[in-house]
């Protein structure tokens, strides 16, 4: 069985990889791989029950991020049809690309601690549509925004979900985690900015012209400012909410859905239904894109297969007993995340290890946060980020690794070894 999985999935993720040369889409390769990968696991386990508790729990683990994706995604959408993303735009006045690269490199950095890396990386694609008219240039800085995302969500107890996971169970405490890894996390996006810099030095930016709702309808300066703050500040809150209430993050995106929702149709209650259609959530709703969803299901699916039957453990098990040094282990790990989702991987690192053996905040909790949170951008599927930044500018899979792949991999060795240099040197 466990053979036969391993097939399956590298056949799906191979499928995934050559979406354009095939001709496939990604979403039907990925559904397919869970499709055939849980029936191949129901049809050879005898304990029927024991299955479907194993499906029910990843259903629910991806149900939640994936109703945390919609509600993520639908406010963008109203903020952005309520152009109100120009309150930004009009106060970017930069004529330079490199200028604006690192401009939106280092906010992307920063607004991904505070919200988290894939809310940051829907918002601030979003954002390059209105900034930037050469699809070219939006893709190398769609590749940057995934770094940065990336980067930003590793030092933050609530930036990415496997530094979540890691505070929740205790391996790391929130202050010791953003003192550890946010120099390294600083310089895992320093290098690659650096060298897209020289790379784009001497270019300008050409802004798309700005076009007007096909209705003909565009808003007044008090609703996109409302809709921007509100949007933003809803986002912002989540994590707040989380902290709170103990609840789940797509609960309070949820939540904050329905009050956009309501704040919306308070502004835009005494229009009458043709001049508001545009503004609507229901609007928003039929924009998002549902193939990009039906994807990060198929694939979140397909990896929960590889968990629940120990292949994950059993290599992070043979990686302990080929290996041996803690620090290389944690390296490979974070390479490994960049081909299969991140989540399973420090799962079955968390079981390996003992809080016995490695207390809280120790090295190999800290450095796994790093790899683990910036190993992903290696590769476009490599983390949440990457998968919505691919569905939201059609990143094609091979661009990626020719283009943006290689700054990732420098930007992710030069923080980890400044990390280890620092431990060794100054180790706690």
């Amino acid at each position: 069985m466990l053979t036969a999985l391993v097939i399956v999935f590298v056949l799906a993720y191979a499928a995934i990889a050559l979406e354009h040369p095939i001709k496939i889409n990604k979403s039907a390769s990925a559904l397919i791989g869970a499709g055939l990968l849980w029936t191949i696991y129901a049809m050879s386990s005898a304990d029927a029950h024991l299955v479907g508790e194993h499906l029910s729990e990843s259903l629910m683990g991806t149900a939640q991020i994936v109703f945390f994706l919609m509600g993520a995604m639908t406010i963008v959408e109203v903020v952005d049809a309520h152009n109100g993303f120009e309150v930004i735009t009009s106060r970017i006045k930069t004529t330079k690309l490199t200028t604006l690269m690192w401009l939106v490199g280092f906010v992307t950095f920063f607004l991904s601690a505070i919200l988290d890396n894939l809310t940051t990386t829907i918002v601030m694609v979003s954002l390059m549509k209105k900034l930037l008219a050469k699809r070219e240039d939006r893709l190398f800085f769609a590749g940057i925004i995934v770094i940065a995302a990336n980067a930003g969500g590793a030092w933050s107890p609530i930036g990415d979900v496997t530094t979540t996971m890691l505070w929740i169970g205790g391996q790391i405490t929130a202050l010791a985690i953003v003192k550890g890894v946010f120099i390294p996390s600083v310089i895992n996006l320093f290098v690659p900015l650096t060298v897209m810099a020289l790379m784009l030095r001497g270019k300008s930016v050409v802004a798309p012209a700005f076009k007007a709702d096909k209705s003909g309808v565009v808003s007044t300066l008090a609703e996109r400012n409302i809709m921007f703050f509100c949007g933003l500040g809803i986002l912002v809150m989540v994590p707040v909410f989380k902290t709170v209430t103990h609840l789940p993050p797509f609960m309070g995106i949820l939540f904050g859905l329905g009050i956009l929702w309501l704040v919306g149709d308070l502004i835009h209650r005494k229009k009458d239904d043709q001049m508001k259609i545009n503004f609507t959530l229901v609007h928003a709703l039929s924009k998002i894109d549902m193939g990009s969803i039906v994807f990060f299901i198929g694939i979140l699916l397909a990896v929960a297969t590889l968990e629940h039957t120990h292949i994950l453990t059993s290599l992070a098990q043979w990686l302990d007993r080929t290996v041996g040094r803690q620090d290389l282990i944690v390296l490979v790990i974070g390479v490994v995340s960049a081909i299969v989702d991140n989540v399973p991987l420090v799962a079955a690192s968390m079981g390996m290890y003992s809080m016995e053996q490695f207390p809280p905040d120790s090295f190999l909790w800290e450095f796994m946060a790093y790899c683990a949170g910036t190993g992903g951008s290696m590769l476009i599927i490599g983390s949440a980020a990457g998968v919505a930044a691919m569905g939201l500018e059609k990143i094609d899979f091979f661009w990626y690794v020719k283009r943006i792949s290689w700054l990732a991999f420098i930007g992710y060795i030069a923080g980890a070894v400044f990390y280890i240099v620092e431990m060794n040197l100054f180790g706690r």
